[in-house]
């Protein structure tokens, strides 16, 4: 079990994400060893919230040339949380 402050990286702060929060639906972005169980406890201990449902997107890094040099961007793993009950208020940050 991971501590839910390294757990838990950033919120994903997008148009598109701020809108699905509306509907109680939050993005972060995640430790890439975190689990589903690990995110659940997370968010809920944080954020004092219930939640109801983790969906988890490994995002593979890209190919990248820079002054001629191939190298690959950092692999990313972002959580969708959805909640049952409560919101959550980024205002006081992670």
């Amino acid at each position: 079990m991971m501590s839910p402050y390294d757990c838990l990286i950033v919120p994903v702060m997008t148009e598109k994400s701020m809108n699905s929060g509306k509907e109680g639906v939050y993005v972060f972005r995640v430790n890439i060893n975190a689990s589903k169980l690990d995110v659940k406890a997370a968010v809920e201990k944080v954020f004092s919230v219930k939640v109801a449902k983790v969906s988890v997107l490994n995002r593979k890094g890209k190919t990248r040339t820079f002054r001629g040099k191939i190298g690959n961007t950092a692999y990313k793993k972002h959580a969708v949380v959805r909640l049952s009950e409560g919101t959550i208020n980024f205002e006081g940050g992670i």
